[in-house]
């Protein structure tokens, strides 16, 4: 019974929005302790940073403990990749290897301590799991994508790579070259070079960026936005049949209650 209730008492620290506004802010802080790092710091001020970055591994140490004692069945908590990122991020933040070879990727692996508020923003998790959701679909469409790249940097590097080598030397080239022009990073400069010589090649970049930048990104963009649609549909769906399954309960409660009233009343 003790143990029920200390369970339900870090279920509901754990769902607190107050709780969870306090860790939000105490990610944000730890996002700003690492930046604070790459300064040019006094040896004192590096020496509370140091002890504030210790300070935020223990508070999340914690927080997990919370988060997985107030768990209804313990061995659910790691069947979410989450909670598997999360408790992986903060153990291995605890290793000391400030002053060993390990340095780098310990510190490395604090900057990915960042990556909890995800976790911990039901909204940004759904935007995150959109994208991977979406990303079998996305692979035909990059499939696609490349295969059009590759076949315009064997055009550029075949017509254009005696009018510049650097940019158009070889296929790999071409494609960088390609690549800056699909982002409109001085495409002109690109394009005009090559059109002293050849006066018809405006049509070889337009083309191209009517491909990519227009056709293939807004591809992209509504594989990406259907997702998100089917994502939000499925936790309304959730949401509504929890509130159902909620109300079903409750009656069987009332109806139960009602039965031994019954009884009561007739012996």
């Amino acid at each position: 019974m003790q143990t029920s209730t200390l369970q339900e008492k870090f279920n509901s620290l754990r769902s607190n929005k107050l709780f969870e506004f306090f860790v939000i802010s105490i990610i944000i802080f730890s996002a700003l302790v690492i930046g604070a790092k790459t300064y040019d710091i006094s040896p004192g001020a590096l020496w509370i940073i140091h002890l504030l970055d210790w300070f935020i591994t223990f508070f999340f140490l914690t927080e997990i403990i919370i988060r997985f004692l107030g768990e209804e069945h313990k061995k659910d908590f790691f069947k979410h990749g989450w909670n598997i990122f999360d408790t992986l991020i903060v153990i291995t933040s605890l290793i000391p290897v400030e002053d060993s070879e390990l340095a780098i990727i310990g510190r490395l692996i604090r900057i990915f301590r960042v990556l909890r508020m995800v976790s911990i923003i039901p909204e940004l998790k759904m935007l995150l799991n959109s994208l991977l959701i979406a990303l079998p679909q996305l692979g035909y469409i990059i499939a696609l994508m490349f295969i059009i790249f590759y076949i315009y940097a064997a055009i550029g590097s075949t017509f254009f790579a005696s009018i510049n080598p650097v940019l158009w030397g070889d296929i790999a080239i071409s494609m960088l070259t390609l690549f800056r022009v699909m982002t409109f990073e001085d495409w002109t400069d690109v394009m005009y070079e090559t059109m002293a010589v050849y006066p018809l090649s405006w049509t070889y970049y337009l083309s191209f960026i009517f491909f990519t930048a227009f056709a293939f990104l807004n591809m992209v963009i509504g594989v990406v936005v259907n997702v998100l649609n089917e994502e939000h549909e499925k936790i309304r769906l959730e949401e509504e049949l929890a509130e159902e399954h909620v109300t079903i309960e409750d009656l069987d409660k009332k109806i139960e209650e009602l039965k031994l009233l019954i009884l009561s009343r007739g012996s």
